[in-house]
């Protein structure tokens, strides 16, 4: 394995291979059981094999191994606290491997390294394709291998020959047979734990805190939302079991926001009774994140940090309030035209299940000022939208029910369906270029429009954003 401190941007965006082998290395990545896309049982365990992961790093030359990490599970939360803890690392200087799930608009966003001098840092094509082969090599051996390792797989190779300071890794899915779950991280993080993927984790919070609890490594710290009793109970008992102190946010650290006048902007303030040198009680930080429950999860990502800070000096209370200041985190609560006297606003949120959807709702309530809401909902058809639905409908003047083009996708005529049973008059759209014009052009100056139901379906308006946006703007002109 070649672990060379390659150029920094060499691994970037920037190499343009023939764009037919990145689309076919694609299609071989694609040609696997992809737990994204597919609904199973339980993680299908005919299929999963909790000890290939290792077995394939180990024929791969342990890349794993070869840098430091912070492993985040969680149900809510994980994206962005991966994205907080890699920007402020970036910001102290390090070079630090992201590899979360899914991606919002290019699947290269999976697999990223940062630098100061890179915020974007996405695997470049060329780089996605030899280590798509350098794992196709070994295709005999692992018969049954599955997407998600493989892809986890592309992902350890890049950052042990690009040598990363760190890497950020957030779980795919469960964690106890999670691909991810071959290293053993600096620190152990678990965000905010609710009922999602219930198929294959299970139906209760103390199932789901098993699952999500089994990236706890024996005398590795924890980090943990403050779980409903019953998950927390299940989180801290595996704690003790492996010999780890368990830190939880809402109790050992807990933190207040206040509002800006940009309702995508607040001002973080953290408390804590402990004395860690990092970050003093009353430290304050300004986040460029909206919505209530990125207060919860910037104080996460901070105290992980705290946990690392010994391995990583440059890590400064300054520097952590550069890192969090600069954060980005596309399509969640993300404002991504604000309105003004000729056009309404409007807002995309990934929220793909209730507990997200009520979090939505509470910054809509909370966050936003408009006159008339105008909601276009696209979901896959294995979540929970009668509930989803119930919070969201009766906030909304009207509602476009819309698809993407996705294997899970409900189709615009039974979201349309859900609605009327819950008593709503809805439309059915058949795709969301149609959506948004039309709601566009009905939605009046002062009025919010709010795309949300999925990541997927926020990622299909933002790949259509810059030309839509133009059309829009050019009609608006036109009309006056």
């Amino acid at each position: 394995m070649n672990n060379s401190a390659t150029d920094p941007t060499e691994n970037q965006t920037n190499a343009a291979p023939d764009p037919k082998a990145y689309e076919q290395a694609l299609d071989y990545l694609y040609s696997f059981i992809n737990f994204e896309a597919k609904k199973q049982d339980r993680y299908m365990a005919s299929k999963l094999d909790h000890t290939r992961p290792g077995r394939l790093m180990d024929a791969l030359g342990q890349p794993h191994t070869q840098f430091p990490s912070i492993h985040i599970a969680g149900t809510k939360g994980k994206g962005s606290t991966a994205a907080i803890c890699a920007y402020a690392l970036r910001a102290a200087g390090y070079r630090v491997g992201l590899y979360t799930s899914p991606h919002l608009q290019d699947f290269r966003e999976r697999i990223r390294i940062l630098t100061p001098d890179d915020a974007d840092g996405r695997i470049s094509q060329q780089k996605f394709i030899q280590q798509i082969n350098n794992i196709r090599a070994l295709e005999d051996q692992f018969p049954d291998i599955t997407w998600f390792e493989i892809l986890t797989a592309i992902a350890f190779l890049h950052f042990a020959d690009v040598g990363v300071d760190i890497a950020v890794v957030e779980v795919g899915l469960g964690g106890r047979l999670d691909a991810t779950n071959v290293i053993t991280p600096l620190v152990s993080v678990i965000t905010r734990l609710s009922l999602d993927h219930t198929a294959l984790l299970g139906n209760t919070l103390p199932q789901i805190a098993f699952e999500k609890g089994g990236i706890i490594k024996p005398g590795v710290p924890v980090v943990t939302a403050n779980q409903e009793p019953e998950a927390l109970a299940k989180l801290q008992q595996i704690a003790d079991e492996r010999g780890c102190d368990l830190t939880i946010v809402g109790q050992d650290w807990t933190y207040a926001g206040a509002d800006s006048n940009d309702p995508g902007q607040q001002t973080l303030t953290i408390s804590h009774s402990a004395a860690p040198e990092l970050i003093p009680d009353g430290s304050q930080f300004q986040l460029p994140l909206g919505g209530e429950h990125q207060l919860e999860n910037a104080t996460i990502a901070l105290t992980a940090l705290q946990h690392v800070q010994p391995a990583f000096p440059k890590l400064t209370l300054p520097v952590l309030q550069e890192g969090l200041a600069t954060v980005k985190w596309p399509g969640r609560l993300d404002l991504i035209h604000p309105g003004d006297a000729q056009t309404p606003a409007l807002l995309v949120d990934c929220a793909h299940n209730p507990d997200a959807i009520r979090k939505l709702r509470d910054a809509l309530h909370h966050s936003f000022h408009y006159n008339r809401l105008w909601l276009i909902f696209g979901a896959p058809a294995d979540k929970d939208v009668p509930h989803m639905l119930a919070d969201l409908l009766p906030l909304a003047y009207h509602t476009a029910m819309t698809t993407a083009s996705h294997p899970r996708s409900a189709t615009p005529d039974e979201l349309a369906d859900i609605g009327a049973e819950l008593g709503f008059s809805v439309t059915a759209v058949p795709d969301m270029n149609t959506a948004l014009t039309t709601t566009w052009q009905q939605a009046k100056p002062g009025d919010l429009i709010c795309v949300t139901g999925s990541i997927v379906v926020v990622g299909d308006l933002l790949n259509q954003w810059e030309s839509l946006q133009s059309e829009l703007l050019n009609d608006q002109v036109a009309a006056q």
